[in-house]
């Protein structure tokens, strides 16, 4: 199961699922609440909620265990679904993102959130976010992808944005995270400004059973930037949690 981060859906991980289908895998994708085909619901949100939400999709579709993968607020969300959900998971890949809120969270999406409400879009963080996200080497040589990116981090819907930032302002799993006994992978690319790869391996390194990958030049989603380097990752993860079984 495939959770993506803020303002993208799940055609995010279009990049994956090839590989995983040829591999034999199911491969199950959601949307967060008001983001692609998914409605807003009242907010504020918590990663909490958010977490709950995995596992009613999961429930609905009669699936009892799954590996997880999350990027960014997905990974956060994955967090909460291992400390709270461990029966329900096989593994989680935790890609591109933090253990708790950052020191000026609140003044931060608080802003953000502000100017969300008065322009009524999030058009107008569509191409800040993009450069977080991408390298400029990546839009120059795949401009069709980056421009389909762009247009979902457009289209989210403010409510659903505001929602989950909120949820992003307002959790900490940091301290909880050496409860976890599940295989856990952190990754991160090595150009992410945010998710920074010594961050990321300090949190693979709060699991029991953590991990740590590094995708070289790739900045917040590796997963496309890196999609090839990204999917033999998952597959070799996925095939050691499978022989430690």
């Amino acid at each position: 199961m495939f959770m993506h981060s803020l303002a993208a859906d799940m055609g995010l991980w279009a990049e994956q699922v090839p590989a995983l289908l040829a591999a034999g895998y199911r491969v199950l994708r959601t949307d967060l609440r008001g983001h692609g085909g998914s409605r807003a619901a009242e907010g504020p949100y918590t990663m909490d909620a958010l977490a709950d939400d995995v596992i009613a999709v999961a429930d609905a579709l009669g699936v009892e265990r799954f590996h997880f993968v999350g990027l960014s607020i997905g990974g956060a969300i994955g967090q909460s679904l291992a400390l709270r959900y461990p029966n329900r998971l096989y593994s989680a890949f935790l890609c591109d993102t933090q253990s708790e809120s950052f020191p000026n969270a609140a003044t931060h999406w608080g802003n953000r959130i502000e100017k969300l409400k008065q322009a009524g879009s999030v058009e107008g963080l569509a191409n800040d976010t993009m450069g977080r996200w991408l390298t400029a080497e990546y839009r120059n040589k795949h401009p069709l992808r980056w421009n389909q990116i762009r247009a979902t981090v457009a289209g989210c819907t403010v409510a659903g944005y505001i929602g989950c930032a909120q949820a992003l302002a307002n959790f900490n799993y940091t301290e909880r995270l050496g409860e976890v006994k599940l295989p856990v992978l952190v990754g991160c690319g090595s150009e992410d400004p945010s998710a920074t790869p010594e961050a990321s391996h300090k949190i693979a390194a709060l699991f029991v059973n953590g991990r740590f990958e590094e995708f070289n030049g790739a900045k917040h989603i590796p997963n496309v930037e890196q999609a090839d380097a990204f999917n033999q990752v998952l597959l070799n993860w996925l095939e050691d949690v499978r022989n430690a079984a």
